[in-house]
């Protein structure tokens, strides 16, 4: 047989391959979407965080997850603010040639006006904390120590703001607990998480602002396509080094709140809001920037149509997931698990098949942040297998302070391990012949289905059961109906992970 008649016959193979791929697939959604309906059907009666519904009266709405519940009671607001600051910043820019100084004053009273709607009187506490960390940072920047110190001050307050509760005035005296009445409509100890980053940010970047930069510009240019087509991209923005002049008060707080970032993100540095100041960014055009829109719309009336259907986070929030089988616990568990910023979610999270593609899908500019100011810091790829520990749980105690958060963080660092050494083993391996790389490709499936299992797995207990919950859950699947439906999930994720490969190719073939 000639080569061509080969050519012909493997690609008469995966069309064949990937039509079975998508029978399974959509037999697997049909079975999932039917079983989720009769779920939250059979155990609505049970569930906590269940409101009335308006898209299917009297269906109930699932508004358990707190942080969604904030986001859609607080939308209009949200709106109004975006609204507002788009048209302030191209009035100022355009009919009074506001530039950075102009600019982050206007940003800076604009964010004030809306932290003292959320936050009430506590807008004394952020202001007090983010001015010391700005006299720490100008003070000790060339000192040698100067990154303990950064740390030490941040993480002290990111444990103390959630040990203490933001701080109630009357703990300071009784003439002040009037106060107590007047603490906003959102509590400010959440919402400074993002702040801390922030802060971090500001530090490393004027930290590093007096050093010589290792970013080769003209090498990245020349293999960026953004960049090469004119416009800048966000690394660009972001690893070059502002100027000493621009590490200005003024400019750092109205960097840290920011309001149209404020509440969620997603994360920028320093270096990449200051630089926009002066020239907002060009990378979107207006038909990019609607086209987006619509795309955001869209996606919030999925998630509106899904917390009428299924009450998936309503069964994590309650007792009731430890009365269903096997099967069902697979199903719930896979429901729980879907100025220029970086975008916060680039790829569809049922789009990968690995833990380093996952976390840089999800929440992507917390892994920007991560990368730039602890992996790199830390030692980047020559330590690997130390960072992922070191990173995996500052991240779980910035999200809370909870045992079952750092169960979720130790145990994906666990299931990082043997990925990396895998990886490792595979980029050594050579795939030789049509054979070879039927080989390699089937056991790379095999290896993101057990992948998602272990991901899931880690979700489940940082998420739902916690950790004195891990042996109630081995105990349910491994028994004689839990190790069936076990093996229907690996296989599931296998035909997931095969379906990833096709699109993966797809992507390759139109560049």
């Amino acid at each position: 047989m000639n080569t061509k008649s080969k050519s012909r016959l493997m690609e008469k193979q995966r069309k064949v391959e990937l039509l079975l791929l998508i029978l399974y697939a959509t037999g697997f959604y049909t079975f999932c979407f039917r079983r989720s309906l009769h779920l939250s059907r059979d155990h609505f009666s049970k569930l906590h965080g269940l409101r009335r519904g308006w898209l299917f009266p009297p269906r109930l709405n699932d508004v358990s997850d707190a942080q969604w519940r904030n986001f859609r009671a607080n939308l209009p607001i949200l709106t109004l603010v975006f609204a507002l600051f788009t048209m302030l910043a191209n009035i100022c820019r355009k009919s009074f040639r506001f530039r950075a100084r102009g600019m982050s004053i206007l940003w800076l009273f604009l964010s004030l006006i809306y932290l003292s709607y959320l936050h009430g009187a506590c807008i004394i506490f952020i202001l007090l904390i983010t001015s010391v960390n700005f006299l720490l940072v100008k003070i000790f920047a060339h000192a040698k120590y100067f990154a303990l110190l950064l740390w030490i001050f941040n993480l002290v307050f990111l444990f103390c703001n959630r040990v203490y509760e933001g701080y109630p005035f009357s703990k300071f005296g009784q003439r002040w607990a009037y106060l107590d009445n007047h603490r906003g409509t959102f509590r400010w100890h959440i919402c400074f998480n993002f702040v801390v980053l922030r802060m971090i940010s500001f530090g490393y970047d004027y930290h590093w602002a007096h050093q010589d930069s290792c970013f080769d510009q003209e090498k990245h240019i020349q293999r960026c396509h953004v960049c090469k087509s004119g416009k800048t991209c966000y690394q660009i923005l972001q690893e070059r080094n502002a100027r000493i002049n621009d590490f200005t008060f003024t400019a750092y707080l109205s960097y840290l709140v920011y309001a149209p970032l404020y509440i969620a993100g997603p994360i920028i540095s320093f270096n990449a809001f200051i630089s926009q100041l002066d020239v907002p960014q060009n990378h979107y055009s207006i038909i990019e920037v609607t086209w987006y829109g619509l795309r955001w719309l869209f996606g919030l009336s999925v998630i509106e149509l899904m917390t009428h259907l299924f009450y998936f986070n309503a069964f994590a929030a309650s007792d009731s997931w430890k009365t269903l089988s096997p099967m069902d616990i697979f199903i719930i568990g896979y429901g729980i698990a879907g100025i220029e910023a970086p975008e916060n979610m680039p790829k569809c999270v049922n789009n990968c098949h690995n833990l380093e593609s996952f976390w840089k899908s999800w929440h992507a500019s917390f892994n920007k942040w991560i990368v730039r100011y602890m992996y790199i810091p830390l030692g980047g790829s020559h330590r690997k297998l130390l960072n992922i520990w070191v990173i995996f749980t500052f991240v779980a105690v910035w999200h809370d302070l909870e045992w079952k958060l750092l169960s979720w963080a130790w145990l994906t660092c666990l299931f990082f391990v043997p990925e990396m050494l895998v990886k490792s083993a595979a980029n050594a391996f050579q795939a030789e012949g049509a054979l070879g790389g039927f080989i390699f490709r089937e056991l790379s499936a095999a290896a993101g289905a057990i992948t998602i299992t272990c991901l899931m797995v880690a979700n489940l207990v940082g998420y739902v059961i916690g950790p004195s919950g891990i042996n109630w859950l081995i105990s349910r699947f491994l028994g004689k109906e839990g190790l069936s439906v076990l093996g229907f999930m690996l296989v599931t994720f296998y035909v997931g992970t095969k379906l990833m490969f096709h699109i993966s190719d797809a992507k390759q073939r139109m560049q």
